[in-house]
């Protein structure tokens, strides 16, 4: 019998063979957190059926092809599974020692919005077009260099066994590295994004262990920030009329309110079960606008009704309680910051994706993660996923 030809692998005893090493005991495939790849490939795969049925009769945007999107989505999520496995070969804990060049290159990306590279569009100038049908959109891998960034600095002191906690010091530079690129994000003026990462912020202090007084101070800020940027009309006029569509759904049903009263026609028809998938009236009758993106969930609601939107967020759950473990179980701080700060992060957007389509949050312009079409969402969701899979993975330093 012709013999397996046999290389050692460190970590995996001398001499295995690739089978034996793959489907070990303490394989890397074991060792990846199953349900968390698991539901994150279903919610893309639903994602691609509710991208199809919402775009293959807009032969405004998809040239023609009803395939146009499906293909491109498909295409994005390949990718996306191509970045989750080279940063679980990577790993968490070399990306740390690049993060200086990833923030550099994250703020370089939506700093080049800003200048006659961007494109504006839905009133957002926070996309690069790149050509052939293709756009980038910076601010999405901004919340990747965020987390990173400020668990590699509130971490620092404490994997080091110098300090239990952060000190204020620590707190301060953590913040400042946050709030560089969120002030270009400000600027562009990406909303939606912003209350994204501040609220990626939050938990991340909170995981760091950081006094309260960040916390409550932080809060403040914000809500003090808020209050100024109203007061002294700080908002274009689109964003404006978004939070005044949201406190009076019946304001303007054909102007400013049209997108929220649409949506919600669309996710009440549903019912229980919904009215089939392609058979939504609202979705073929092209009734929701940006219906791929960050209405994608009211195709949900319509087609598969209230089974599929369960189904959806039920998905989301999954993804958020097995990070949560995984931040729990982390034996470094650094690796707990890292997971509790994408918890933040998915749990928020999605909330906030879901909630403008039931019209109990404002209008902000965020995709769904895993669901909506988009490149530049795709790929950092799948990153995010390809951390929490090398922290779950990869060994304590000490090991």
């Amino acid at each position: 019998m012709t013999s397996v030809k046999s290389f050692s692998v460190s970590g995996y005893g001398p001499e295995r063979s690739r089978w034996t090493r793959l489907y070990a005991r303490d394989s890397l495939v074991r060792r990846l957190d199953w349900p968390i790849l698991l539901a994150a490939v279903a919610l893309s795969c639903i994602g691609s059926l509710l991208v199809y049925s919402a775009t293959r009769n807009r032969t405004q945007i998809n040239q023609g092809d009803p395939h146009y999107f499906l293909i491109r989505h498909l295409m994005n999520l390949g990718i996306g599974l191509a970045l989750m496995t080279g940063t679980i070969w990577l790993g968490h804990r070399a990306l740390r020692n690049a993060v200086p060049v990833l923030y550099g290159v994250s703020v370089l990306g939506v700093l080049l919005v800003l200048t006659p590279l961007g494109a504006t569009i839905n009133g957002n100038r926070n996309w690069i077009v790149l050509g052939g049908g293709f756009s980038l959109q910076p601010s999405e891998f901004v919340k990747v260099s965020i987390v990173l960034g400020m668990a590699m600095l509130l971490s620092a002191q404490v994997d080091a066994g110098d300090r239990t906690y952060p000190d204020n010091r620590t707190v301060i530079q953590a913040l400042g590295l946050a709030a560089v690129p969120i002030m270009v994000v400000m600027m562009m003026p990406d909303l939606g994004s912003t209350m994204v990462m501040t609220v990626t912020i939050l938990g991340v202090l909170l995981a760091s262990g950081a006094s309260n007084r960040w916390i409550f101070g932080l809060l403040s800020v914000g809500v003090g920030g808020a209050i100024a940027i109203w007061q002294f009309h700080l908002l274009d006029q689109y964003q404006i009329n978004r939070f005044a569509a949201f406190a009076d759904p019946t304001l303007d049903p054909s102007g400013v309110g049209y997108n929220t009263n649409q949506a919600r026609i669309a996710i009440g028809s549903g019912g229980l079960t919904g009215q089939g998938l392609f058979h939504g009236a609202q979705t073929t009758g092209q009734f929701v606008p940006e219906q791929q993106t960050d209405f994608v969930f009211t195709v949900a609601g319509e087609e598969l009704g209230f089974a599929g939107g369960i189904l959806i967020i039920a998905l989301i759950g999954v993804i958020l309680w097995r990070a949560c473990r995984i931040a729990r179980e982390s034996t470094e701080l650094y690796s707990t910051i890292v997971a509790a700060g994408i918890v933040a992060w998915f749990a928020f957007q999605s909330f906030e994706n879901i909630g403008m389509a039931l019209g109990i949050m404002p209008v902000a312009g965020i995709p769904l993660p895993f669901v909506s079409y988009g490149g530049s969402s795709m790929f950092a969701v799948w990153v995010a996923v390809g951390l929490l899979q090398s922290i779950k993975v990869q060994r304590p330093a000490s090991a």
